[in-house]
């Protein structure tokens, strides 16, 4: 097996493949620091390098796997944001399923009153689920649905309410409105909710993702990521410059279309795909 010794040409090579996975140049400075740190010169294999970085890259990851923590609180009522494309609706239907399965009860509110699709595909899922799905005619406002949805939620005795809302972030103003309308006009119900603001992201834009974070912070109080379409074609190094920069907890991955495919994350074996190790 072929040993490199590691030197400062061998450290700009990881850097620059780093990189190129998205992970972006701070996040990938300081994974590279970590590992030279007391091994500068030491001969190396390609699989032990590998090891190294993968067990660097979980290490950053640890902290932010984290489940969706469920409160005792009835309705326990999550918000979903994201921009249009990034997986939101879906993840919904597929958070709904699993609740069902678990034995909770559950209501959706399509939020998106904007996307008449957006709204079918939620029923679609809700069928799926045997979950009720609230709508709204097209157009409408989205907070008055949240609102009814949450009077139903209530009254129902559910234990969950999960609300879509309208993925827009270039007239970003309208958006902030919007969500800080739909916000207000839960906590007349419940001063608390939304007890979980989950932001939806699209593991293929890469970079792009750190801003989206950054926005919906501002607008929405993000608790926490769902990061779809990371099914191999993506170079999911977005993740650990998330992780690295914002530390939100990362509750669920989406690897696929079907019902089943959101999955909890899992550090280790992301840190392990993302740098190929033990693939070879």
């Amino acid at each position: 097996m072929a040993r490199r010794a590691l030197d400062d040409a061998m450290l700009e090579s990881i850097e620059e493949l780093l990189i190129a996975s998205d992970m972006g140049v701070d996040t990938a400075l300081r994974v590279t620091a970590n590992i030279a740190e007391g091994r500068m010169g030491r001969r190396l294999s390609t699989a032990e390098l590998k090891d190294l970085l993968a067990a660097e890259i979980a290490r950053i990851m640890e902290p932010v796997a984290r489940p969706l923590p469920l409160y005792p609180t009835r309705p326990q009522v999550v918000l979903v944001v994201g921009v249009n494309g990034s997986g939101k609706t879906t993840t919904i239907g597929k958070l709904a399923s699993q609740f069902r399965a678990a034995g909770k009860s559950v209501v959706i509110a399509a939020g998106d009153t904007f996307r008449a699709a957006a709204v079918e595909q939620l029923q679609i899922w809700g069928q799926r689920a045997g979950v009720p799905v609230l709508t709204a005619p097209e157009g409408s406002d989205p907070a008055s649905l949240a609102f009814e949805a949450m009077a139903k939620a209530q009254a129902e005795g559910a234990d969950l309410l999960l609300i879509d809302t309208a993925g827009r972030l270039q007239n970003r103003q309208d958006l902030m409105e919007e969500l800080a309308k739909i916000v207000r006009v839960i906590r007349k119900k419940d001063p608390q909710a939304p007890h979980n603001t989950l932001l939806v992201l699209d593991a293929t834009t890469g970079q792009n993702a750190l801003s989206q974070v950054e926005i919906f912070r501002r607008i929405a109080d993000v608790t926490g990521l769902v990061m779809t379409k990371l099914d191999g074609t993506a170079k999911g190094g977005v993740l650990v410059a998330l992780a690295d920069r914002f530390g939100l907890p990362i509750h669920a991955i989406g690897v696929g279309e079907q019902i089943d495919d959101l999955q909890p994350f899992d550090p280790a074996e992301f840190a392990r795909a993302l740098v190929g190790a033990g693939a070879d």
